[in-house]
């Protein structure tokens, strides 16, 4: 049985807030904030042909489409840059005329605190993983590189596939139920909504909702 096809941004959406991703895939709610327009420009700064370039011993190239058509994944996207060392041992690509090395390096704005990286972040380079896999027949390198701290941050698929599969699998099938039924997810309990530009679509305010409202759901939030 066929699949419906999933944009592999929307992942971060769903995990960030099944409603969220609800509002965007079903209604075709659309909003953006600051943070939306941070990430925007940092993507366009990145997909700039300026950020692709080849030398001697590495190929890099920005904003690929990739895709898996298996029916258990069924998964789409752009990665932002894909570097190709060269590598004697590595895969052959006909296209690059040579054997390399393959990595995905995903641009991400700003990394947590207490953490090395967001796990909705390495979700949507795993699903990119199951790409560039598929398409190059790799077992490519990932990681995060995070614009504030000029550093990267490598990406554990390689020893703990196994895991990170399986949990995409059963996003992949809620996303599609979400698709299935055109029902919009409830608030989960405990959601913070306070940097989600989608706020206002989610639960608009009346007319005459009061400052101290907004302030009050904000320090809930805390």
């Amino acid at each position: 049985m066929d699949t419906q096809t999933v944009n592999i941004r929307s992942i971060q959406h769903f995990m960030y807030c099944p409603r969220r991703y609800g509002l965007l895939e079903v209604n075709d709610d659309w909003a953006e904030n600051a943070f939306v327009v941070m990430a925007n420009i940092m993507h366009e700064n990145v997909h700039n042909a300026k950020h692709s370039f080849t030398s001697q011993n590495k190929i890099v190239v920005s904003a690929i489409d990739v895709y898996n058509d298996k029916p258990e994944y069924n998964l789409f996207g752009v990665c932002d840059c894909i570097e190709f060392n060269r590598c004697n041992n590595g895969v052959f690509i006909e296209k690059l005329g040579g054997n390399f090395d393959v990595k995905i390096v995903e641009y991400k704005p700003n990394p947590p605190k207490d953490k090395e990286y967001y796990e909705s972040d390495a979700m949507q380079v795993f699903a990119q993983k199951l790409c560039v896999d598929y398409i190059y027949g790799c077992d490519c390198d990932c990681c995060l590189y995070y614009t504030k701290t000029k550093k990267r941050v490598a990406l554990p698929f390689k020893s703990e596939f196994d895991r990170w599969n399986e949990q995409l699998l059963k996003y992949l099938i809620q996303m599609r139920e979400v698709l299935a039924t055109q029902r919009i997810p409830q608030k989960r309990k405990g959601q913070k909504c306070s940097g989600c530009s989608l706020k206002d679509y989610c639960f608009p305010k009346s007319a005459n909702a009061s400052v101290k409202d907004e302030i009050m759901e904000l320090m809930s939030e805390v």
